[in-house]
């Protein structure tokens, strides 16, 4: 089970956890059955479906490094890719993007404002731009992540 270090780069600010890793299973059957998900529950659909971004983004970006943001005040962003030139797309995961709170997104762009911000939910068709306040996502599939029609 892979883990994943917390900020962007060693550079970070001083409130973010640089050291503290994620595990993540990719048996999702084996994630809930150790949960003890049975049967699964509405909330326990968006924690399995981080990992089953993970996967995806592990399969079709394997050059990039996948880490996730996390500060000391708990604010959270899923997975960040890292790219050239101050780059760092920002990944969200959420089952219902009607549901998401995008506080934890605009605390991290605070720090790191180059790159885009996805929005990855399980739907069908095709991406689109949804503006948040000041930010503006890609709501798309995994598929969508790193698309440049849309953030």
């Amino acid at each position: 089970m892979p883990s994943h270090s917390s900020a962007p780069s060693t550079a970070g600010a001083s409130k973010e956890l640089v050291k503290l890793p994620k595990v993540y299973g990719f048996d999702t059957g084996f994630v809930s059955f150790a949960r003890g998900w049975d049967p699964l529950r509405p909330e326990d659909h968006g924690v399995l479906w981080e990992h089953v971004v993970l996967e995806h983004l592990q399969a079709h970006v394997p050059d990039l490094p996948i880490r996730y943001w996390r500060n000391k005040a708990g604010r959270e962003v899923d997975f960040v890719l890292v790219r050239p030139r101050n780059q760092v797309d920002a990944i969200e995961c959420t089952w219902d993007p009607s549901e998401f709170d995008p506080t934890s997104l605009k605390v991290f762009r605070s720090h790191y404002p180059r790159g885009k911000n996805y929005l990855v939910t399980p739907q069908d068709g095709r991406a689109y731009a949804r503006r948040l306040g000041t930010i503006e996502v890609a709501v798309c599939n995994p598929e969508g992540i790193g698309a440049d029609s849309t953030a």
